[in-house]
């Protein structure tokens, strides 16, 4: 369990907190997260690295010389949303650029993905680069569609040490692309972890067993096989990052690999260096050379049992940039470079924005919107032990906690927006951004999505008819559907959503919003049940293949429940 919380909703603000007060000469916080203590040279590129928390001491402790310039901070195995990548990156830019690094994960592409378009709207030039080491998430030819794990570790060092050699932002790009290529990674689970305040874990592998091919959001293995020794152990994971391995005869790569053995939060040290005695051996019989391997808690998943096998196979270029120095909280290695490293003395902030005049008419529509949006946050926190528990079936689990964080959020910046006299529009859009940030993760950016589309309906200088309500609905499902990607048939919340809104569209007359709405969620729901007898295809839970068979997708579940009950409330 997690012993040292005080209100679960702010644990990884407050830990984020407490690591810059513990670390003054390396970070400095910012709104979304961590950035360097110091300044970052004028036209360097600025590498941005972040995800949820819960993995340390990925990210935040991976910011300084020769690694990271900064680190969004999301919630607990939930994506920073768009506003804290958007902050970090700010502070973090000087005039060179960024990369944002993140694992390949649905909610850290579209929260990244959001703050890129953004600065590059302003005129930064953003590179995207996603780790994708995990070898049982996706087949070899489809390397960066993988999800990413500890293989996050090497990629950022190796991109961190080119730009402190001077790489600019093409050829930073182009090394971070190259180490993501040549890095791979597998794990095993004896355990999962527990959210704080949770009365539970994740999940839990059955005794005598093991889940093969964890993930680091709580994701349990892909398959369950009996546990077996530490020998056995490092031999099946060895062989199945090996089947991977180059050709010596192309390339640079001449036997030679960047080797971590990774805890996830409960193995301990010395359980790790039983595991690496074999793995060393086996690389050895195998012509491979290990080259400054690292054994320890390097990428975490709060208290998960489980460890994985990270194997870089280096070229000459990759080499370098693997052995050379970096000083950071968490990693350090060699001495840097005795460079001038000003600190900074100034900090960029979002200000607050004005309020747009509104009509009466439009206000008196705001507050019925946050009357509704003050039902979802109470629904969302009676369904969230529920949402989770099927999370943990069919996804990674925190979706009920996502839903509860990202509802709060939003009714509480309602809340706000009322008294300061917002009209529809704006109090729709700043109630998405809140539960954008609040939430992260894939639902977090679609949620917030939503109802930022749907505000874009709402005016706030006029009130609303009914078929101004079936417009904002079906606006904020189209931005679920255009944003996510997902087709029907890939066990998402787009299986409710894409019925719903069918049959909105033709059941709506033009003069009882609440019926067709109540009609649409009987459809969604059914067509929510229903992705129990699908095997996903898309997202966090595509990994578990047909192990979540029999439960349904929580975020098609969620958004039936959610639409049932605005019909109900409108009513």
């Amino acid at each position: 369990m997690t012993y040292l919380f005080n209100d679960p909703a702010e644990f990884a603000a407050d830990a984020v907190r407490g690591l810059a007060l513990a670390h003054p000469d390396h970070v400095a916080l910012v709104h979304g997260g961590v950035v360097r203590a110091t300044e970052t040279p004028q036209g360097q590129p600025a590498l941005v690295i972040g995800g949820g928390s819960g993995h340390y001491p990925a990210f935040a402790g991976w910011v300084g010389p020769g690694m990271g310039h900064g680190a969004p901070c999301g919630n607990v195995f939930s994506s920073p949303s768009a506003s804290q990548v958007y902050s970090v990156a700010r502070n973090a830019e000087n005039g060179g650029g960024v990369i944002l690094g993140f694992g390949n994960y649905a909610g850290d592409v579209l929260h990244f993905g959001a703050a890129a378009e953004k600065l590059r709207a302003e005129g930064v030039d953003v590179r995207i680069v996603k780790v994708s080491d995990d070898i049982v998430s996706n087949s070899p030819e489809n390397h960066r569609d993988r999800r990413g794990i500890a293989g996050d570790l090497p990629v950022f060092k190796i991109a961190g040490a080119a730009i402190e050699a001077g790489a600019d932002l093409d050829e930073a790009e182009r090394i971070a692309v190259t180490a993501n290529d040549a890095t791979r990674s597998f794990g095993v689970a004896f355990d999962g972890p527990t959210l704080p305040g949770a009365e539970d874990a994740l999940f839990h592998v059955e005794d005598g067993q093991m889940g093969v091919g964890l993930g680091i959001h709580g994701e349990p293995g892909v398959r369950d096989e009996p546990i077996g020794t530490a020998d056995e152990i490092a031999t099946m994971l060895v062989e199945g990052v090996l089947a991977e391995q180059p050709n010596r005869a192309e390339g640079g790569y001449q036997g030679r690999a960047a080797v971590l053995v990774n805890g996830l939060g409960t193995v301990k040290y010395e359980e790790l260096f039983v595991v690496y005695a074999k793995v060393a051996e086996l690389l050895g019989a195998a012509g491979i050379t290990p080259v400054r391997p690292e054994v320890g808690e390097l990428v975490t998943s709060l208290d998960m049992a489980g460890i994985s096998l990270t194997l870089v196979f280096l070229d000459e270029e990759l080499e370098q940039h693997w052995l050379a120095p970096v000083d950071t909280p968490a990693f350090h290695r060699g001495a840097m470079p005795p460079l001038e490293r000003p600190r900074r003395t100034s900090f960029w902030e979002a200000g607050a924005d004005e309020t747009p005049e509104a009509s009466a008419e439009s206000r008196d529509v705001a507050a019925r919107i946050a009357g509704v949006l003050d039902l979802f946050e109470s629904v969302c926190a009676r369904e969230e032990a529920e949402l989770g528990r099927i999370d943990a079936i069919a996804g990674d689990g925190d979706h009920g906690q996502g839903m509860a964080y990202g509802s709060k959020g939003a009714a509480a910046a309602a809340k706000d927006a009322l008294e300061a006299g917002a009209g529809a529009r704006t109090l729709l859009v700043r109630a998405g951004e809140a539960w954008s940030e609040s939430a992260g993760g894939t639902s977090g950016a679609l949620w917030g999505a939503a109802l930022i589309a749907a505000g874009r309906v709402f005016d706030d200088r006029s009130g609303a008819e009914q078929r101004t309500v079936i417009e904002a609905v079906d606006a904020g499902i189209e931005a679920i559907q255009r944003l996510g990607g997902a087709q029907v048939g890939d066990k998402t919340m787009v299986d409710a959503a894409a019925p719903f809104r069918e049959t909105l569209d033709a059941g709506f007359s033009g003069d009882d919003a609440s019926a067709a709405i109540l009609a649409a969620a009987q459809v969604a729901r059914e067509a929510a049940d229903a992705t129990a007898d699908i095997t996903a295809s898309l997202g966090r839970s595509r990994v578990l293949g047909e192990k979540s068979i029999g439960t349904p997708d929580p975020g098609a579940i969620s958004f039936s429940i959610l639409m049932e009950e605005l019909g109900e409330h409108l009513s």
